[in-house]
């Protein structure tokens, strides 16, 4: 799915209505349809439904949303903020409300006693929509403060009245309502794949409203979501007449004395992309730990009894992952840059203490080969880039690290955020609080390690492999609730989110 800022959507909405052809106040019912449509299928008819109503066409949306769900015979007040004139839309739907005579109306201004709200009501906000651009001030500021210092279930429509529709490094949080549900309309807003805003959009939900497909597609944007149904069609077919040699040979370096269980995971996980082959090389002293938890891997050992001191010779593999659970030890720094300068065009996925140590050294940065899949968490990426005030911020610097440097960097989170080295960025959708846990990422890095082992472009093996690592956390945490989630349940149900992705 597309992902466009707020400017292309209103051109998007005015294209629809000029070449579909659709009366704007047309496409206002359809989506306020989308509303009460939801609405009714969540909600009981018993709770008595607030509708907040601004002058402009968010507030249209929800004047029209307010007569549809008395026509199904909820208990409906609404409020319309006062402040200047109505857009011609809201106009005609205050018109169309009080001609029902089922809801009643009520004008609000400053100075005016403010409706008392129960816990058991749903307020609905249709007070602003995405066109602000600045701060919400004054009465309406007010509101959103009486709205949100109340215990009801909120809906937005559309967004949530104070929210922008990307960048909300200046925003006053403090006159942004927080919603629990937020119903957009045919696409979401860059703004709600950021953790700061989370609180404020809740759970959203997209309803496609007819938008002209034309314009859809015509219309450029850099940013997209992740598909299960089109990354399907990325991965390599294993063939009838192929063989362990036909996958790939992964080298996997990772662990450390005390932390061998990230090497265990990372290597499993990366035979579990697939890849015919997988070396895993360790410390000596995990020698016996990876022979016996993972016996279908190869053991190189380092010549270090404790930690990763050595890279062994590159040029039979076909990718190398490194990073998980190897430390900072003085001589793993050594063998860090010793792998980036002779690993040559082998691609690579770097994590967890390789991002650490390369963070403490900015001018090995050219040595990364180019095509690299970089996998920090933020704090991680903080290190390599320079701290954000905030995560809309950390994503453009992602944008300009992958550039500068040629890499893909794979920003985990809630969203994970994936930017190409041409400006692209693709945020995952799967995936759940439950893989907030030890080992996660180990399982992921070697995911992507046997995809690009396999032969995937890496951009394409970041892609799969992130939204992969997230459809397995979804199936798992299906067995076994968020809480008892840990990383061997994603490990183990690799092969049944394969099967999903693959259909």
């Amino acid at each position: 799915m597309k992902i466009f800022k707020v400017p292309q959507v209103r051109e998007i909405d005015q294209y629809t209505i000029e070449n579909e052809p659709v009366r704007s106040i047309d496409l206002m019912e359809r989506a306020a349809g989308r509303v009460a449509g939801w609405y009714v299928r969540h909600f009981n008819i018993s709770r008595k439904v607030l509708v907040f109503a601004g002058p402009g066409n968010n507030g249209g949306d929800a004047l029209a949303t307010a007569r549809l769900l008395a026509e199904r015979q909820y208990r409906v007040a609404c409020y319309l903020l006062k402040s200047g004139k109505l857009s011609e839309d809201c106009s005609v739907n205050r018109k169309r409300l009080e001609e029902q005579g089922m809801v009643p109306l009520v004008e609000l201004a400053e100075g005016d006693d403010l409706p008392a709200i129960s816990p058991k009501d749903v307020v609905v906000d249709g007070i602003f929509g995405s066109g602000l651009s600045r701060p919400v001030e004054g009465f309406p500021a007010t509101v959103i403060r009486h709205i949100n210092g109340n215990a009801a279930t909120v809906v937005a429509i559309d967004i949530p009245s104070g929210l922008f529709g990307e960048d909300n490094s200046g925003n006053d949080y403090d006159h942004v309502v927080k919603a629990d549900y937020t119903i957009t309309f045919q696409f979401p807003f860059l703004s709600f794949f950021f953790d700061t805003n989370d609180p404020y959009a809740g759970r959203w939900r997209v309803h496609d409203i007819g938008l002209h497909p034309d314009a859809i597609r015509e219309t450029e944007t850099p940013y997209r979501t992740l598909e299960i149904e089109e990354l399907g069609e990325l991965l390599p077919r294993r063939q009838r007449f192929s063989h362990k040699g036909s996958y790939g040979h992964a080298l996997v370096i990772a662990g450390s004395y005390g932390m061998m269980g990230a090497a265990l995971l990372a290597g499993e996980s990366c035979l579990r992309a697939g890849t015919g082959l997988v070396t895993m090389h360790v410390p000596g002293y995990g020698y016996g730990i990876v022979q016996t938890g993972f016996p279908e891997g190869i053991v190189s050992l380092d010549p270090s009894v404790t930690s990763f001191s050595e890279p062994p010779e590159t040029e039979k593999y076909t990718a190398i992952g490194v990073g998980p659970g190897i430390g900072r030890a003085e001589d793993t720094e050594k063998g860090l840059k010793k792998l980036l300068e002779k690993a040559g065009a082998v691609p690579m996925v770097i994590d967890a203490d390789g991002l650490n140590i390369l963070s403490a050294h900015p001018e090995w940065y050219g040595l990364i080969p180019r095509g690299s899949v970089l996998t920090p968490h933020p704090k991680e990426f903080d290190r390599l880039a320079g701290k954000s005030d905030n995560s809309f911020q950390r994503h453009l610097k992602q944008i300009g690290f992958a550039r500068e440097h040629g890499v893909i960097v794979v920003l985990k989170g809630a969203y994970t955020g994936i930017a190409d080295p041409d400006g692209n960025y693709w945020f995952n959708t799967t995936g759940n609080p439950g893989m907030a846990s030890g080992g996660s990422g180990d399982v992921l890095t070697g995911l992507i390690t046997g995809l690009l082992a396999r032969g995937m472009k890496p951009l394409h093996a970041a892609m799969a492999g992130v939204c992969l690592h997230g459809l397995a956390g979804d199936l798992a945490v299906e067995e076994t609730g968020e809480e008892a989630l840990i990383a061997g349940d994603l490990i183990a149900h690799l092969g049944k989110a394969f099967m999903r992705v693959s259909r």
